[in-house]
């Protein structure tokens, strides 16, 4: 029977990954979000998306480092 490669030593860190972009990738999402109907509601013309974004993955970065940047202290 053939060994599944997620065993693998080589393959630990995948889930830690995989968790990290989401979080980026969500935060960045979810303040674009807001910022596009931001701009849909006061008639902008993209400005509070970009901001948005922007903010987003400064809080995506510092939520990431809450969560595992911090060390074991």
């Amino acid at each position: 029977m053939a060994q599944d490669p997620r065993d693998r030593p080589s393959w630990s860190g995948m889930g830690t990954g995989w968790a990290i972009t989401a979080e980026l990738v969500g935060s960045m999402l979810t303040l674009g979000g807001i910022g596009w109907l931001l701009d849909l509601w006061l008639g902008t013309d993209r400005i509070c998306t970009g901001i948005g974004v922007v903010l987003g993955g400064g809080v995506g970065v510092y939520i990431i480092w809450l969560k595992y940047g911090r060390g074991d202290r």
